[in-house]
């Protein structure tokens, strides 16, 4: 469970980092399309037609793939975002 708290802690800080870089004005061309499908996927059907899947889904994947977005930021817009450098 601590883990899981850890996960989603890390995930806050990684969405303050993608809403800083959707908004910077050297973002890669990549970054809205990989933001939508983001959202999409977050908001899939399958969460509600099988809701344990739709819970590991979201309290696992979803921050993972998030965090690997970030990852793929250049480090310039991850450091003017003010959150982490790296």
């Amino acid at each position: 469970m601590l883990r899981l708290m850890r996960l989603w802690r890390l995930a806050a800080l990684d969405l303050r980092v993608l809403w800083f870089a959707l908004r910077h004005p050297h973002r890669p061309v990549w970054l809205w399309p990989a933001a939508i499908v983001l959202g999409l996927y977050a908001l899939e059907p399958l969460n509600f037609a099988i809701p344990a899947l739709g819970l590991v889904d979201d309290f696992v994947l979803l921050p993972l793939v998030l965090h690997l977005l970030v990852k793929f930021l250049p480090l310039g817009i991850r450091v003017e975002s003010g959150t982490r450098g790296g």
